[in-house]
């Protein structure tokens, strides 16, 4: 294949398509997030994931899994959650059944601005998606965004 195959060109499109509305929806909800709670995007989804922990089973997350899940790096993930656990936001502690384990837990304060915070990455999400859907070029990817997990028709 050539860089002009015409294939290639069109996943090339596709991709740059899919990063701008990434870039797009990421910086509408961190304006709102940042203006209204103080709190980054990275921050909202770090608290937000570990907010869905629980205490069963493989219900507690490792700082790999946490960060897989908020798409930073181990060391990234770790000053991130030094920075919420410093406002006190967070909380860290061993394993009980592994020491080399450190589990993180979201605290009160935590729990209460992740609900507070909630409804406002919710709009802003709803937001920039109706925004980006008026672009031809990003409505496809819009609608494949809004079906994703959608529940099926009753």
């Amino acid at each position: 294949m050539t860089a002009t195959d015409p294939a290639l060109t069109a996943l090339a499109q596709g991709w740059c398509a899919l990063s701008s509305l990434h870039g797009k929806i990421e910086s509408h909800i961190e304006r709102a997030l940042q203006a209204k709670h103080e709190l980054s995007v990275r921050e909202y989804s770090l608290l937000d994931v570990l907010s869905r922990q629980h205490d069963g089973p493989g219900g507690h997350l490792q700082m790999k899994q946490v960060a897989d899940a908020v798409v930073l790096s181990q060391s990234a993930t770790t000053r991130l959650v030094t920075r919420l656990e410093d406002r006190g936001l967070l909380s860290r502690y061993l394993c009980p059944t592994d020491r080399r384990g450190i589990y993180t837990d979201v605290s009160e304060a935590g729990a209460q601005l992740l609900a507070e915070a909630r409804p406002t990455n919710d709009k802003a999400l709803r937001e920039a998606l109706d925004e980006a859907a008026q672009n031809p070029e990003l409505a496809q990817l819009v609608r494949a965004v809004e079906e994703l997990n959608a529940p099926a028709p009753a």
